[in-house]
């Protein structure tokens, strides 16, 4: 059989491949530490899966629209519009079937092959992935270690941009570091995007899983909204990881195209389940701010387990459920150099199961310090408490 060249351009996330390899260990009878995916282990608001059964109930099964509900494209622009202070209405938002799908259909609407996109690297590996799959280049950029948290590497970001780039990807609150941009970097970068005429991709699948502090978005930088697609998730906030809605927002000149495509790829989203968001919204919001105290308190134990490694060290960032603690002490101490060896060994003598830096993109030239990626998201307090003992004690041992 003959594969479509495209194809070898096509990535993936490899870290259901980590996530794989725990399950084979712990099929052996291993106790294994879920910390390399970002999926979430708690229950979703019994107001989204009430209203979902409702509309199962009233007959809410067949297509809907390709842009999604009207009442939830309205409820969700009112959401985002107030948060975000824009004047964002339904004509804005377009449904989509996760989070996902709006970067290869951005990508689609405003990229031509030969056109450069820059992206952030170590990030969220679809990116780089849709972006060659389309006949784009794919420019990476970086981040540097801050006193509080990573920071944009704008030496990166500016030595990327040629005549040829026509996209910018910004992963605010990001996956897989937790880094969050102060407003300088924000105001410094819409002024690079206005200079260079660039569309921006806002990541924002992490905008309301903070802990502190309020986020900021880069629509709300002057002349931002104009050049800016919003990529929405209710993945997160909700519990809904498996239950695959999210949307676009933004210029109607881009979601209308986001719509056609829409049209040509899946007809519409799930129509029960958007009901069951609609309820998710517009209800109480108690058990949303209980996932966020857990996984609040889930953050504060894994932070306070790595930190005390000797040779380890990570921030503590107010949103998303990642941590990306820096390593490169504890795998010189251990006379590896290989991130593999280092994963594999961690798990076969401990149980505890992450990911690496390689998992979220090609390594740049230069890189020196070494990471690796906890996602607290799928654990509980006491079993990170216990694995992270037993991590240490395999680390200094």
């Amino acid at each position: 059989m003959r594969i479509a060249d495209r194809i070898s351009d096509l990535g993936t996330e490899t870290a259901f491949a980590v996530s794989g390899e725990a399950a084979a260990f712990a099929a052996t009878g291993n106790r294994v530490y879920p910390f390399h995916l970002g999926d979430i282990n708690l229950p979703t608001p019994s107001t989204v899966v009430e209203g979902a059964a409702r509309a199962i109930a009233d007959g809410k099964t067949g297509y809907c629209p390709n842009a999604g509900i009207p009442q939830l494209r309205e409820a969700l622009a009112a959401d985002i519009a107030a948060s975000h202070n824009t004047p964002y209405g339904p004509e804005n938002v377009v449904m989509q079937p996760g989070g996902k799908p709006t970067i290869g259909k951005f990508i689609l609407t405003l990229m031509n092959p030969g056109d450069e996109v820059l992206y952030p690297n170590p990030g969220y590996p679809i990116y780089e992935s849709q972006i060659e799959f389309h006949g784009g280049v794919a420019v990476p950029y970086g981040y540097t270690e801050g006193a509080e948290n990573f920071a944009l590497d704008f030496d990166s970001i500016e030595r990327g941009i040629t005549d040829k780039t026509r996209l910018l990807i910004l992963n605010d609150l990001q996956n897989p570091m937790g880094a969050e941009c102060s407003l300088e970097e924000l105001e410094r970068l819409a002024d690079l995007v206005l200079e260079h005429d660039l569309y921006v991709l806002a990541d924002e699948a992490y905008f309301d899983m903070r802990y502190a502090g309020k986020s900021k978005s880069f629509v709300e930088q002057p002349g931002m909204a104009e050049r800016t697609v919003i990529l929405y998730t209710f993945s997160k906030k909700f519990a809904m990881t498996g239950w695959r809605l999210g949307a676009s927002v933004g210029p109607t000149e881009i979601v209308d195209v986001i719509a056609k495509l829409n049209v040509n790829d899946e007809s519409c989203s799930n129509h029960f389940i958007q009901y069951g968001a609609l309820a998710g919204l517009a209800g109480d919001q108690t058990e949303v701010q209980a996932i966020l105290d857990e996984l609040h308190a889930r953050r504060d134990a894994t932070v306070a387990g790595l930190n005390a490694i000797d040779g380890v060290h990570t921030f503590a960032p107010n949103a998303t459920f990642y941590l990306f603690p820096n390593v490169t002490e504890l795998m010189e101490r251990k006379g590896m150099s290989d991130y593999e060896e280092f994963r594999r060994a961690a798990l076969h003598a401990t149980g505890v199961s992450f990911t690496t830096r390689l998992h979220f993109g090609r390594e740049i030239p230069g890189e020196a310090n070494r990471y690796i990626r906890f996602a607290y998201s799928g654990i509980n307090v006491p079993d990170i408490e216990e694995s992270l003992s037993l991590f240490q004690d395999w680390a200094e041992a």
